[in-house]
């Protein structure tokens, strides 16, 4: 390290920045994703799973590789426009921040996916209607993954309504509901302004592409009869309800930093003081 008249490093030693992490996890990624579309996929992954953790390892071992950066004179002082600086108000029982501060409860993500189960299963039966296969046709669609192909190679087989298609297709849609009505709950305090457009647009949209991509695998019947607008329309239409639902719901504060014993409310002699109060 050089100095200048005053003292003042003229460069200091970094850490030299390096890409081979992202080309082993990128290799990786392709190394798994071979598994279920081609070898030569997975063939590629290999490759470049193996020539990032080569160059990575060298930049690291034996010695670390650095690069002289030069110093810019002192750091600018900082400013703001604020008259005053917000502060995060912690809980007395907390002893760091835990972020969000607040979270919706488990009834709250229960809530918003039921709803949005109901909207989406109103946009598919309207699609259907329209369509004029009817009701049942979306229904059997989404359960045809499960029968065998010539249980579901007929339109006729797929517009008429069959008891174990509806019972299969009532607990899948229920079962995804609940859950990602629950990944609502967690996800939408993290989320910066308007939840209900990044959660109710945004988000659908992500998850409908990504399972146009893997929807042949899951199930080949409805990747090849599937409406592709009519989808979108049912997640996004699920998606804003189940958001306006969630977001409705009465916040708690989170108590990620309480002890287990604290949380569970249970006696502990040491930690709780009488009357239920923690210990100082």
């Amino acid at each position: 390290m050089q100095t200048d008249t005053k003292g003042q490093p003229d460069e200091v030693q970094l850490p030299r920045p390096t890409a081979w992490p992202l080309v082993f996890a990128f290799g990786c990624a392709l190394l798994l994703a071979g598994l279920a579309t081609s070898t030569w996929v997975s063939v590629l992954g290999a490759l470049l799973s193996v020539a990032g953790a080569v160059g990575w390892f060298l930049d690291v071992l034996p010695h670390e590789a650095h690069e002289a950066v030069p110093v810019e004179g002192p750091a600018p002082a900082v400013t703001t426009a604020r008259r005053s600086v917000a502060r995060v108000e912690l809980h007395p029982d907390v002893q760091r921040a835990w972020l969000p501060l607040e979270t919706y409860p488990v009834s709250a993500g229960l809530k918003g996916g039921l709803a949005g189960s109901v909207a989406m299963a109103a946009l598919a039966m309207l699609y259907g209607l329209i369509s004029r296969h009817g009701i049942f046709y979306p229904i059997n669609l989404l359960s045809a993954g499960f029968f065998p192909q010539a249980m579901t190679e007929t339109t006729a087989q797929l517009e008429a309504f069959q008891p174990a298609a509806f019972a299969i297709a009532v607990g899948i849609h229920l079962t995804t509901s609940v859950v990602v009505g629950l990944l609502y709950g967690a996800m939408l305090p993290m989320l910066p302004n308007r939840p209900i457009l990044l959660g109710g647009v945004l988000a659908p949209l992500v998850w409908s592409g990504l399972l146009h991509g893997i929807l042949g695998i899951i199930n080949p019947v409805l990747d090849a009869r599937v409406q592709w607008g009519w989808f979108v329309l049912s997640q996004v239409g699920f998606g804003l309800v189940a958001g306006l639902v969630v977001s409705r719901q009465q916040r708690i504060p989170v108590v990620q930093g309480m002890s287990l014993a604290i949380r569970a409310g249970l006696e502990t002699p040491g930690m709780m003081a009488e009357g239920g109060e923690k210990k100082k």
